[in-house]
């Protein structure tokens, strides 16, 4: 899976958190057990707009593949296009239910985090959130005078921001 998305920002980079999620027929949120969380959204996906140059011999539509040989800082204002990774996955989604790609400026957390705490945890309790120990919050790696700029989404005919989701057919 990965997503299109074209942007601008106030500042000179933006980090984008994408969060893939399923909702149940009355909008009610689907979490999975995942490995580290047990409040884990259906897929993630992260990309540091700074770090958006592809290796055209290694991309493919659902898979784009970041160089991390450049960084290109973005100019404030300016649209740029972002291939975003969103992690492999494999699921089948009931009838009525939704599927929501959602587009933050910070880590995913699930609206029950924090609530549910379990018992067991070899270090004491482990309190569920969305992502389990892999937050993105250390100031000296994202400073608020770069990654506090307001960050636009644009969708448009010149700038089909979309995502890319396969579709499996039942037998």
């Amino acid at each position: 899976m990965a997503a299109k998305l074209f942007i601008s920002s106030t500042s000179t980079d933006a980090d984008l958190f994408l969060v893939l999620r399923v909702f149940t027929a009355d909008l009610k949120e689907v979490s999975f057990l995942g490995v580290v969380d047990p409040l884990t959204p259906v897929g993630l996906g992260w990309l540091r707009a700074s770090q958006r140059k592809l290796d055209p011999a290694l991309s493919t539509p659902y898979r784009p593949y970041h160089s991390h040989d450049e960084r290109q800082p973005l100019k404030p204002g300016e649209i740029v296009e972002l291939d975003i990774e969103i992690w492999p996955t494999c699921i089948v989604v009931p009838p009525g239910f939704r599927i929501a790609l959602s587009v933050r400026g910070r880590d995913y957390q699930h609206a029950a985090a924090g609530r549910i705490p379990l018992a067991g945890a070899r270090v004491g309790p482990v309190v569920p959130n969305g992502v389990g120990p892999f937050f993105h919050d250390d100031p000296r790696d994202r400073p608020m005078s770069i990654f506090g700029g307001k960050v636009t989404l644009h969708c448009n005919a010149g700038r089909p921001s979309h995502v890319l989701l396969p579709v499996i057919p039942p037998i």
